[in-house]
């Protein structure tokens, strides 16, 4: 929080009580003079010309230091004196960013570690990846889960807890079990279709092969593409030939190539956090600067300090009279 005053000009005011008493003509006030019928015998006697004379009241010094002392409270506060603190920032939401998950049978695979435990490949995955969807505060997220068909888990939103939750829900199997990467893809396609954001961000995670059922995944990478959207693949696991659960890193290389992305392999949790550290360096979170401050008005201080000179320069004019009159 910083000092500042709003209006530094209303202090140019503060000489205006001596403009206003230079420009002024003399008060002049009625006073009951004393009848003397020997005024004019005195005048020729004395031979002087009479004058006409104002009556000057007796100034108190005090007096005009607090009203000197108020009218420079009433001008700081007026001046709207505050403490204002730095703009906050807030998250922009700029792009959607679709998480879309195999979930087939191979994912049981128990073959990675963590902390001197065997885990799933699932398991590990989803860890890791909850940590990275908690970050993607300026992306609305969205979920898909593939295996012989593809789901939507979540559509695209800026909760990104329930993202995380619903995450928790998700289990290998419930897909089916075969790999239909290519229709996972379409399906994905269809879902960034409704959405407005123009930033458009796939994240595709497998570790088997097309099953050959369905739209091929070059096929429908192209699709992608040609609707603007940027996929990034992730293989898990060890690259293979075929057969069994080896990895087609070859197609998962090509699909990121088609759609502008980039391909990732990552056989344990260490390289799986290194792949995302790397997303959100390519795809940081993008803040807006508000154009509102924090404003602590300050105000009330030199208003109060005037109304308290203004009390105390009354209580001493009582007292004063009242002393005089004592006399």
């Amino acid at each position: 929080m910083q000092f500042e005053i709003a209006y530094k000009w209303v202090f140019l005011l503060a000489l205006l009580p001596i403009v206003i008493y230079a420009i002024s003509p003399v008060l002049r006030k009625k006073r009951s003079g004393i009848i003397a019928p020997f005024f004019w015998r005195s005048v020729s006697v004395s031979e002087q010309k009479p004058k006409k004379r104002a009556w000057i009241s007796r100034k108190n010094p005090l007096s005009w230091l607090i009203l000197v002392l108020c009218w420079l409270c009433l001008l700081a506060a007026a001046s709207s004196p505050r403490y204002v603190g730095k703009p906050a920032k807030k998250t922009k939401t700029v792009r959607s960013f679709l998480i879309v998950t195999d979930i087939s049978f191979s994912m049981a695979t128990t073959d990675w570690y963590a902390d001197g435990k065997r885990l799933s490949r699932w398991g590990a995955i989803k860890s890791i990846m909850k940590g990275f969807v908690k970050d993607r505060k300026s992306d609305q997220v969205g979920l898909v889960m593939f295996g012989s068909n593809a789901y939507l888990q979540s559509p695209f939103t800026t909760d990104l807890e329930t993202v995380d939750w619903l995450m928790d829900q998700t289990e290998v199997g419930m897909a089916g079990q075969m790999t239909g990467i290519g229709n996972a893809i379409a399906y994905s396609t269809k879902i960034f279709k409704e959405d407005t954001i123009k930033q458009k961000v796939m994240l595709l995670l497998t570790d088997g092969i097309d099953s050959g059922q369905g739209i091929p995944p070059l096929d429908a990478a192209q699709a992608a593409k040609r609707d603007s959207i940027i996929i990034y693949t992730i293989g898990i696991g060890k690259a293979g030939h075929g057969g069994g659960y080896d990895l087609d890193e070859k197609t998962m290389r090509e699909i990121a190539v088609t759609a502008d992305g980039k391909y990732f392999n990552a056989m344990n949790q260490g390289q799986l956090k290194q792949v995302y550290s790397t997303l959100d360096k390519l795809h940081p979170v993008v803040y807006d600067e508000e154009t509102y401050k924090p404003v602590v008005l300050l105000y009330w201080y030199p208003l109060g300090a005037s109304v308290l000179l203004v009390l105390v320069g009354q209580l001493m004019n009582g007292t004063v009279s009242l002393f005089r009159k004592s006399k």
